[in-house]
């Protein structure tokens, strides 16, 4: 039975994980570029897929089925963990927990903040901004403490939690004081250099 992946997106952080996911899983996607600048998300066709006018937006056809839709980021990403068991998240249960625990802590704590930051900036309310992306870097930089016997997040294998936390790291790394994190500065450039995360971060520049 044929089944087709189509992951619609942008170069945003969110859409960069979900890509960086299916790239590390193994899973075969076709990303297709939503042209923000010029409203293509606010459109008829997109606005179809998800309401609310965001990216990314996954659509799954199968033959014989109608189309299964996605319109959040991390359950992009729990997806395509689900379609590759033992890849992005472990087999193991206090394992797979701990996975879990990391993924939230940068879902929630730092890149909650930082899109909120980033509504204010939209506002111009530069006082609130300012505090909400100091407490982001704070945050992340507390994520140190993750990485100093560990080479990856969550242990000794890449998970889910590496996504989150190094797509959140690569779009604040030129604020963050990486003299004083001399851990997580070698985590970083260990996600940086895996040949599937390079992929997932250029899928939607290669269009």
């Amino acid at each position: 039975m044929t089944t087709t992946l189509k992951l619609y997106g942008a170069q945003t952080g969110n859409c960069i994980r979900a890509a960086i996911a299916f790239e590390e899983a193994g899973l075969s996607y076709a990303p297709s570029l939503v042209d923000l600048s010029s409203g293509e998300h606010m459109g008829a066709d997109h606005l179809a897929l998800n309401p609310a006018g965001k990216v990314p937006v996954l659509v799954e056809n199968e033959e014989g089925r109608e189309p299964f839709i996605l319109t959040q980021s991390n359950a992009i990403i729990l997806y395509a963990a689900a379609k590759a068991p033992g890849w992005l998240l472990p087999e193991s249960d206090r394992d797979r927990a701990i996975a879990y625990e990391r993924l939230l802590f940068f879902v929630t704590d730092v890149i909650a903040v930082s899109h909120a930051a980033f509504s204010l900036r939209a506002l111009s309310a530069q006082e609130g901004r300012t505090i909400l992306e100091g407490r982001v870097l704070a945050t992340l930089a507390t994520a140190e403490r993750y990485v100093v016997h560990n080479e990856f997040m969550a242990g000794n294998t890449f998970s889910a939690a590496d996504i989150a936390g190094f797509t959140i790291a690569q779009s604040v790394k030129s604020d963050l004081p990486w003299s004083k994190l001399p851990n997580l500065r070698k985590w970083f450039e260990r996600i940086e250099g895996r040949p599937a995360v390079k992929r997932g971060l250029q899928a939607f520049n290669r269009i």
